[in-house]
């Protein structure tokens, strides 16, 4: 299995080889001076942002899958992004391996273990209030309950199938007693009623939101507000970057924009690439936040119920343009697609069509490695880890497959101080890559259990895998 680290080695000359002080002195200075000067150099900037207390910054933060290793630390900014280069866009797919003995690489003091195997394509995952697991394997068309069972792999119960491609799973009324479960089909929500334990549905499934845009992006995740009054619904673009969008200018252009929130699409794109909110009934839809290319996953801050989106941002601009992101999403908000990406830089594609958007639009939190394809993620309010991990997000990086070199393919957890983003990320459960070609996984979804693990699961090998913290340090690898 392939473990990649770094590690600092320490070489002592022979006494042979020993030569008076004054010319180790030299030696010295001039290295001093060397390295003095090559801090001048523009190009090699990014290799010394490396350095330091472990922040890799600026361009060097771009990098790929062979530096990746728990504990890793990520800095990208806005102003780190190069000019748009549509003649650089690669297609590189990978291809899946069969897994044998491999298993996520994790920091020291934590453990990981096979939570359950096969299953068809897990993806996202969501703990129940009384432990129980619900895991939505979409291609299969079902969800699927595992309840813990100690040190022996957790068995799927069929919670219910005949689904649309069913991905967000959310319980309803949030805490400790749910009625409800909802189920975000791509075309539809639907709920099940749901009683703390129940393993199969008691009842049909009862239609909430009949008609989701559908075509293009296919994931729907639903999440309900603290208070349960408001039920949000992520529904990402039926395009790339709006391809198919007729172009509106004038007065048409002008009666949509007075009659529409802040950058709302239309034709093909209307009601996607947006957060949309509803009363948990289905009624009272409208536009949250817009510009959100492909929210696939969504979040809620414990305590202050501040909404969040993991997202996957647009494609042919080249290797290093636009970043993905983690952001938290505020009401009325505009984030860019497909005008505009991470900030006023302007795609080269839809040129010129929306000078009036440029300073309206709201800077995504924390940017990640472009083309990771951020996919699930969850906030850790446990206690099991150490008590700096609490309050940061866990997000599932799917990873790339039109960068040349590749990137995601892991588990990242994203720096929270008192609820506020800091912009940077570590690297906290890699190995899913075996060479530039070959994975073994492709996590998706992430979890806390009710004893404060951390369950992750991948789509490449149907595994979910269980993260505990036990404070020993880890063997080799």
């Amino acid at each position: 299995m392939l473990h990649v680290k770094s590690q600092a080695r320490s070489h002592a000359l022979p006494h042979t080889m020993r030569r008076p002080i004054f010319i180790a002195i030299s030696i010295i200075a001039a290295s001093v001076a060397a390295i003095a000067s090559l801090t001048a150099i523009p190009f090699l900037s990014p290799l010394l942002a490396q350095t330091g207390d472990g922040l890799i910054e600026s361009t060097a933060a771009f990098g790929d899958w062979r530096a990746d290793h728990p504990g890793v630390r990520r800095l990208i900014r806005p102003q780190d992004l190069p000019p748009p280069d549509l003649a650089q866009s690669v297609s590189n797919r990978v291809s899946i391996v069969h897994r044998t003995d491999q298993k996520p690489i994790v920091p020291n003091g934590f453990e990981v273990n096979l939570f359950t195997s096969g299953l068809s394509g897990p993806r996202i995952v969501r703990a129940a209030p009384n432990g129980d697991i619900f895991v939505a394997e979409s291609e299969a068309g079902r969800v699927s309950v595992l309840r813990p069972n100690g040190a022996e792999a957790a068995r799927p119960s069929v919670f219910a199938s005949g689904l649309g491609y069913p991905f967000g799973i959310a319980f309803y009324p949030p805490g400790p007693d749910p009625q409800w479960v909802y189920i975000g089909n791509t075309d539809s929500v639907v709920r099940y009623p749901y009683r703390n334990g129940d393993t199969t549905a008691r009842g049909g499934a009862e239609t909430i939101v009949p008609h989701l845009g559908t075509g293009g992006h296919h994931t729907r995740d639903v999440v309900f507000s603290p208070d349960g009054k408001t039920m949000y619904v992520s529904v990402g673009s039926a395009s790339n970057v709006a391809e198919g969008m007729s172009r509106l200018s004038g007065s048409q252009l002008q009666d949509f924009v007075s009659s529409h929130p802040l950058g709302a699409a239309w034709g093909s794109e209307a009601n996607r690439a947006d957060v949309l909110a509803f009363d948990p009934d289905g009624k009272n839809e409208r536009i949250y936040a817009a510009g959100i290319r492909n929210c696939v996953s969504m979040a809620i801050t414990p305590g202050s119920g501040t909404l969040w989106c993991s997202t996957n941002e647009r494609d042919g601009l080249g290797d290093n343009t636009p970043p993905d992101y983690i952001t938290r999403v505020r009401e009325g908000a505009f984030y860019g697609w497909p005008w505009y990406y991470i900030g006023a830089n302007e795609e080269p594609r839809h040129k010129g069509e929306r000078p009036d958007l440029q300073d309206k639009i709201t800077i995504p939190d924390v940017l990640i490695q472009p083309h990771s394809a951020s996919l699930g993620m969850a906030f850790y309010d446990a206690t099991q880890f150490p008590a700096d991990y609490r309050g940061s997000i866990f997000a599932a990086e799917h990873g790339s497959w039109n960068r040349s070199k590749r990137t995601g393919y892991k588990i990242i957890r994203v720096i929270v101080k008192d609820g506020v983003p800091t912009g940077e990320y570590d690297d906290f459960a890699t190995g899913f890559v075996i060479s530039d070609s070959e994975v073994w996984g492709r996590p998706v979804g992430v979890a806390v259990d009710k004893d404060g693990a951390l369950l992750i699961s991948e789509d490449a090998s149907g595994t979910i895998w269980r993260i505990s913290y036990t404070g020993k340090a880890a063997q080799a690898q």
